[in-house]
């Protein structure tokens, strides 16, 4: 998987984090540690942008749930804790939808593994980068 990161400003300033192949137990890891890496450095609004994701296991989704909780102010859920964390899911989504995350050209394959998973409603999604930004 290749992640590139880059800026857009709308009326606040947004990191986009643009993944590219497949997000698996090879790299779930790497997209974790980039979005904190870009948290840390004082990013508080991130698009996903999965145009070019062609892929998502549940390794994938425990980092898309990771990163909510991070851009969120909570610590990092334990990502080698494998299926508790991902039983943690569903305290999450009764949370409503992320207000400091946006997925950008959700492939439809990866919709509908979001959708099986129940967090196809926990993230606002975007077909057009202009707009993701405006909606921060």
């Amino acid at each position: 998987m290749n992640i590139n990161v880059s800026q857009e400003q709308g009326r606040v300033p947004v990191t986009v984090i643009h993944l590219d192949g497949k997000l698996d137990s090879n790299s779930f890891q790497k997209l974790i540690n980039d979005a904190k890496a870009a948290f840390d450095g004082g990013a508080r609004h991130l698009i996903l942008d999965m145009t070019k994701l062609t892929y998502i296991s549940s390794a994938g989704i425990v980092s898309l749930h990771s990163i909510a909780k991070l851009f969120r102010g909570e610590s990092l859920p334990d990502a080698e804790a494998g299926w508790n964390t991902i039983r943690s899911l569903e305290k999450e989504r009764a949370g409503g939808a992320q207000r400091n995350i946006k997925l950008l050209n959700v492939p439809p394959e990866v919709r509908s593994v979001l959708d099986v998973v129940g967090l196809a409603a926990f993230f606002e999604m975007y077909t057009d980068l202009a707009q993701a930004v405006a909606s921060f």
